[in-house]
């Protein structure tokens, strides 16, 4: 998709040079904030689940 870690620690950020994605590190992630962080990353959620 094109992102790179920047740093880790309770949460991972990750940027693709125009967007800055923080995923936090905790299992599960709750469906809601998935689906922000997809959101975000400027995917829809069919090209998220072809990218898995």
């Amino acid at each position: 998709m094109g992102f790179e870690v920047v740093r880790e620690g309770k949460h991972t950020v990750m940027t693709d040079g125009s967007r800055i994605l923080t995923i936090p590190r905790h299992n599960p992630i709750h469906a809601f904030t998935m689906g922000g962080i997809v959101r975000d990353a400027g995917l829809t959620p069919e090209d998220f689940r072809r990218s898995l």
